[in-house]
């Protein structure tokens, strides 16, 4: 077999020539990927919702609220290391406190709301989707949530939930309850 030329294109799909790339070190970051992967789902969502109204649409908006209590997959991690404003948002749901949790919710999403989570959320969907387990428009509005920045219904919904079911107060999808 020949080795490749130090001319010709590097195997890892940069484009570079393989003089100037290593392949590995040189490709896409994992960032990188997860935000192109999440902004090829944009047009098919889009057009699978251009034919609802906006009272429609604000009925697919409030079942794609409820999707992380279909699956533990819609569900996000809380961070390992526990920090004050972690402490007050799982005080705030332990409490009920809605005005604690708007105010603790924002600090810990930031810790969060990463683009790899935001892509790990839509291959859930798209699983789920696929299964037949979430119908296709709120799937398709739930993509678009994910794929831009600037919104984050769906994965403040998963954070509070992933988080309430850590504390014990929620049942998982499952049914069980998890013990403190």
């Amino acid at each position: 077999m020949a080795s490749r030329g130090r001319n010709q294109r590097c195997e890892c799909g940069s484009r570079r020539k393989t003089k100037l790339c290593c392949g590995v070190r040189k490709g896409p970051s994992e960032t990188e990927l997860a935000k192109a992967f999440l902004a090829s789902l944009v047009t098919s969502a889009a057009v699978t919702l251009v034919r609802f109204s906006r009272e429609e649409i604000a009925e697919i908006h409030a079942e794609m609220i409820e999707l992380p209590r279909l699956d533990s997959s819609l569900q996000v991690a809380l961070p390992r290391l526990v920090t004050p404003v972690l402490n007050a948002l799982l005080k705030a749901i332990e409490d009920d406190d809605v005005d604690a949790l708007e105010g603790a919710l924002p600090a810990v999403l930031a810790m969060v709301d990463t683009p790899l989570e935001r892509a790990r959320l839509a291959r859930a969907v798209i699983g789920l989707r696929d299964a037949g387990r979430v119908p296709s428009a709120v799937a398709a509005l739930t993509l678009l949530d994910l794929a831009s920045p600037k919104l984050d219904s769906l994965i403040t919904s998963a954070l509070a939930q992933g988080a309430a079911v850590a504390l014990g107060v929620l049942r998982t999808p499952g049914g069980l309850l998890v013990a403190g």
